[in-house]
């Protein structure tokens, strides 16, 4: 009679539990190890769709700033969520279409806030990104030997706002043509809160921008008007 086959407690069946061949990733410069299990992880993102097959190079190279690849990594080893570089973080998830992670970062404060608020905000004012191109396409033209760029902005809250707007803009002393309007919207946010929106949103582009009120000269003969403000681009 035989005896059974014993195994060691502490020696696993590699038959049983094979080893996940290694990987080594350069994403755009950066270098990275990881195992092939890791990066099939989720079946339905790009890269288990990139890694689908068996690994045939040494190196593997994906044309993309790594800088935030090793978050990537850390979700797909162990869940793990950054707590820097949310935005950064999150759209290079969806470029990987890590949905898992997507809908995670989703969630954090940080996200939240910028997808739900501000940007559902947004969507409720006319034209505004194709407005944030047109301030800046002005601003460039208008930077020929100058030290800063001011463009006019017209920002109208409401309906009844949106009614004075002729008598606003005949009003107005400087290029009426090169006035920038926003407005109205059927939101919360105020015209405070718009502006800052502006800022934010030109900023991120790497352009140094204040925005003051226009004060206009006030008569006894017309109405003043407070829908104006000074955007500047300050070039050096």
């Amino acid at each position: 009679m035989s005896l059974p086959d014993y195994k060691s407690p502490g020696k696993p069946s590699s038959a049983a539990h094979p080893q996940s061949p290694v990987v080594q990733l350069n994403v755009g410069g950066h270098l990275f190890s990881t195992s092939l299990s890791t990066l099939r992880k989720h079946p339905d993102s790009k890269l288990a769709e990139m890694f689908s097959g068996q690994p045939k190079l040494h190196q593997h190279f994906i044309d993309r700033d790594g800088s935030h690849f090793g978050a990537i990594l850390d979700f797909l080893r162990s869940d793990w969520l950054p707590t820097e570089n949310i935005q950064e973080v999150y759209r290079e998830a969806v470029y990987y279409n890590i949905k898992p992670l997507i809908k995670r970062l989703e969630e954090t404060p940080q996200m939240f806030g910028e997808l739900v608020g501000r940007q559902q905000f947004l969507s409720r004012v006319p034209h505004y990104k194709e407005n944030i191109e047109v301030l800046i396409r002005i601003a460039r033209a208008e930077a020929i030997a100058a030290r800063c760029s001011t463009i006019m902005i017209c920002v109208l809250r409401t309906e009844e706002d949106l009614g004075f707007y002729d008598n606003a803009i005949s009003s107005l002393e400087a290029d009426k043509e090169s006035v920038v309007t926003f407005g109205p919207w059927k939101a919360v946010p105020s015209v405070k809160d718009l502006l800052d929106c502006v800022k934010t949103d030109i900023e991120s582009q790497g352009y140094t921008v204040s925005i003051q009120p226009h004060v206009t000269e006030k008569s006894f003969l017309s109405r003043s008007y407070d829908y104006f403000y000074k955007l500047t681009f300050t070039w050096w």
